[in-house]
């Protein structure tokens, strides 16, 4: 991806289902659990390079003993200080204790970080909160075994006010106006009022207050304290959670919009965001794991049993596609293929775009995320090229020599590796010209390859801002003297904020929403623009579910090529001499490669939740208001 671009998160879970000795046995290790987060989180390393944690539980330890350790790190190489941290502690354990080599009752009950249950997280701060409290697992601390609570997630929420002050009516005082604080407060609410409604029953049964606190434990219904927790949640989100005693849970927002992905088998429980990450750091097929349904729990009791719990009525799936696009690791086998896909779907409007002449067309790609989709329009253009040359050798079967067929079955696509991203250049004089001539440099070309008389098609997954191709890309590329630079993204525009954990939530900072400004006042129909703000403004306190997009309306007047048109003019400039080209994916063909992740409201404005009306009716208010404020 030219225009950088975060989101949140990556989670990391995993519960083993056999003593800490059958690992020691099997594997060699006690620490099989420790390694194999360590695996998993730098496996997810591209879904959060802001901060990560660890937390770990040991089962059945005795009073006095801790049984839960948590580690964080905001540090540049988070992942890495965290288990530099955790090796550390461990290290010096069994220096200073050589006798606990083979003895794996020793190593549990003296080294920190070794245990049952792990859970792990990696950030990305979308709204540049990246303090050492903002990393998750959040710990929700009690001196009660099974009301200590450890929460992370890869989730936004868009109705965090109405979530804040539901706490402050129960009486609560929220240290912070935070998602993360919210949610974990809100479900530490209704795990405490299941504990003592056991206890009460446990009471009456004639236990004492001993005695009930394992079978409170035993008894505590996890699917029932998240339903009631998630009552009023509008959002996206995967959330992982720990109880203190060895109850965990992943929980799946009902439109499935952020991902979530398990195995099981007679060892392990895994829980991770993305399927590859469980396949390679467990050595299983694609087959073997699954998603977490959404709208479901996946529920691991303390004594291993494991269920799939349905918490909130699924609604209509629309999972995240810029997940398909650009987040996830194209290694997934599903992935990968949609990627490609994408690629062959945009070749006809690229065909148009340079005249079907593909023999004076040098094809490539933005370097790295959007390499697989290059891959698809490549094979597609090596398709029509070789149709072409069936329909001459048909054409011409009685005339064609020896000579001539050997020279047309040479012909093929011309595939070169252009741009070549540099390291991150540190922008260290403040003049705006030198400025924009040091970003210019993030990239560099490879010479020598490209004629005066060619087209250059350069593939990206997707443009957001347009900032880095303006300023960088097209000029680099028009310095190798093309006739024609074509600029193609493999996703559709992208006309409206995300409100769901993607760093896409301001309408300014979109340059397809920027175009269809310019349309507007170019063809005296910036009164749209007053009309919808009226419009937003009318419905500011509506309910949620009352909300509508009429943002909708900057967009209605225009073709989409009419606005993929404007954003060329706008990213070019009079120092280019080459013609600049730039073609978007259709929102057709996104569903048509990506049938499993229908989610587009980036593209279409078609939100899945109700507080996405609300939030794009905000976002478009700030800018009409010129307030550098948050939506939600």
């Amino acid at each position: 991806m030219s225009d950088a671009l975060q989101h949140e998160c990556g989670i990391a879970l995993v519960r083993l289902l056999k003593p800490l000795e059958f690992y020691k046995e099997k594997y060699g290790t006690a620490f099989y659990g420790i390694q194999k987060m360590y695996l998993m989180m730098e496996k997810q390393h591209n879904r959060g390079q802001d901060g990560a944690g660890f937390a770990s539980i040991k089962f059945d330890v005795q009073p006095g003993q801790r049984y839960i350790s948590r580690v964080r790190s905001n540090d540049s190489q988070a992942i890495q200080d965290v288990f530099a941290q955790i090796n550390a502690r461990i290290n010096d354990e069994m220096t200073a204790h050589p006798e606990y080599a083979d003895d794996v009752a020793a190593q549990k009950a003296n080294i920190p970080y070794l245990g049952e249950l792990f859970l792990g997280h990696v950030r990305y701060g979308t709204f540049g909160k990246n303090s050492i409290e903002s990393v998750h697992p959040f710990l929700r601390q009690s001196n009660w075994m099974h009301r200590n609570l450890m929460l992370a997630g890869n989730f936004n929420m868009t109705n965090v006010k109405e979530l804040f002050a539901n706490l402050i009516e129960l009486g609560q005082h929220p240290k912070e106006m935070a998602d993360t604080v919210t949610v974990m407060e809100k479900i530490g609410h209704f795990l405490d009022k299941e504990v003592m409604q056991l206890y009460q029953d446990c009471k009456t049964e004639g236990y004492s207050k001993q005695d009930a606190s394992p079978i409170i434990a035993e008894r505590l219904d996890i699917g029932k304290i998240l339903t009631r927790s998630a009552k009023n949640l509008d959002g996206g989100y995967a959330m992982a959670g720990l109880l203190g005693h060895g109850d965990a849970f992943v929980f799946r927002d009902p439109a499935g919009i952020r991902p979530a992905y398990y195995y099981q088998d007679d060892e392990v429980v895994v829980v991770a965001s993305e399927r590859p990450v469980i396949q390679t750091v467990f050595n299983v097929p694609f087959e073997s794991v699954q998603e977490i349904d959404p709208g479901n729990a996946l529920i691991i009791k303390k004594n291993g049993t494991v269920t799939m719990e349905e918490i909130l009525t699924p609604t209509v799936k629309k999972s995240c596609s810029f997940e398909r696009i650009y987040f996830s690791r194209g290694s997934d086998a599903e992935i990968y293929q949609e990627r490609k896909h994408l690629g062959r779907l945009i070749l006809p409007a690229v065909l148009e775009a340079i005249d079907n002449d593909t023999d004076n067309t040098v094809f490539s790609y933005i370097p790295n995320t959007a390499e697989t989709s290059f891959y698809g329009l490549v094979e597609a253009a090596q398709d029509f090229l070789n149709q072409r040359k069936n329909t001459h050798i048909i054409a011409n079967r009685n005339t064609l020599t020896e000579q001539s067929l050997k020279e047309l079955l040479e012909v093929k696509i011309r595939t070169e590796k252009i741009a070549i991203k540099d390291a991150k250049l540190r922008t260290f004089i403040t003049e705006d010209s030198s400025r924009d001539d040091l970003v210019a440099h993030v990239y560099d070309v490879t010479y020598g390859v490209i004629k005066p008389t060619d087209n250059l098609v350069i593939i990206d997954d997707s443009i957001v801002r347009g900032t880095t191709l303006k300023m960088s890309i097209i000029k680099m590329m028009d310095r190798l003297k093309p006739k024609r630079i074509v600029i193609v993204s493999s996703a559709p525009q992208i006309r409206f904020p995300d409100c769901y954990g993607i760093d896409m939530a301001k309408m300014e900072g979109l340059v397809a929403f920027k175009a269809a400004l310019e349309l507007l006042k170019e063809r005296n129909l910036y009164h749209i623009v007053d009309e919808v703000y009226a419009k937003c403004k009318a419905q500011e306190n509506f309910a949620d579910t009352d909300f509508v997009n009429y943002v909708t309306a900057i967009y209605d007047q225009f073709e989409p090529q009419e606005v993929s048109d404007k954003i060329a003019e706008m990213l070019s400039s009079p120092e280019i001499n080459a013609e600049v080209k730039i073609i978007f994916q259709t929102v057709d063909d996104l569903h048509i490669a990506c049938p499993k992740n229908l989610g587009d409201w980036y593209f279409t404005g078609d939100y899945p939740t109700p507080g996405g009306n609300r939030v794009v009716n905000r976002a478009f208010m700030n800018f009409y208001e010129g307030k550098d404020a948050r939506a939600y």
